[in-house]
């Protein structure tokens, strides 16, 4: 009977652990709407949220259970009393595995509209932009004085460990 228990909480664990390496992450930036967010699909949610009071909070939905969170309220206090220092190794991370992690992150929608508040540089940029729009994103130049920034990245934790690790040779 323990042993049957056992097995079922490893193997819960386990689909638990691979659940969690196949989920996407979500970057979403929308200025239009002032959405910001960080999610990992189904299980947490971290937002920033734009306040009167305060600059900004920052919202987590962790499951079911919501917190708020003021990190401009915070003072942090400055230790200088204490004899004992960390001494920090210097940890070099490789360009070409910074650059790896980098290209595993996909864009999914990209819109860039600004208005520069000068029409002769608007039209200068207007070329640019419209021979931009071939790639991936969409590049719009408005003289109507709108700036607005949309952004939807997404990737894998288990993508991104494969591109540190380059499982690839």
């Amino acid at each position: 009977m323990i042993r049957m228990v056992l097995i079922i909480i490893f193997l819960l664990l386990l689909l638990s652990i691979v659940y969690v390496l196949f989920t996407p992450i979500i970057l979403w930036v929308d200025t239009y709407k002032k959405q910001y967010f960080i999610q990992l699909k189904g299980i947490a949610k971290a937002s920033l949220e734009p306040m009167k009071e305060e600059v900004f909070r920052l919202k987590l939905n962790v499951l079911f259970f919501n917190y708020y969170l003021y990190p401009l309220k915070y003072k942090f206090q400055n230790n200088k009393n204490k004899k004992t220092e960390r001494v920090i190794k210097n940890r070099s991370i490789e360009f070409k595995k910074i650059v790896r992690v980098l290209n595993s992150f996909k864009i999914k929608k990209m819109l860039v509209n600004i208005d520069t508040g000068d029409w002769t540089l608007n039209a200068k940029l207007y070329p640019l932009f419209y021979f931009s729009n071939y790639g991936k994103g969409n590049f719009r130049i408005n003289f109507q004085g709108r700036n607005q920034l949309v952004l939807h990245i997404q990737n894998r934790p288990i993508d991104i460990i494969k591109s540190y690790i380059n499982f690839k040779t």
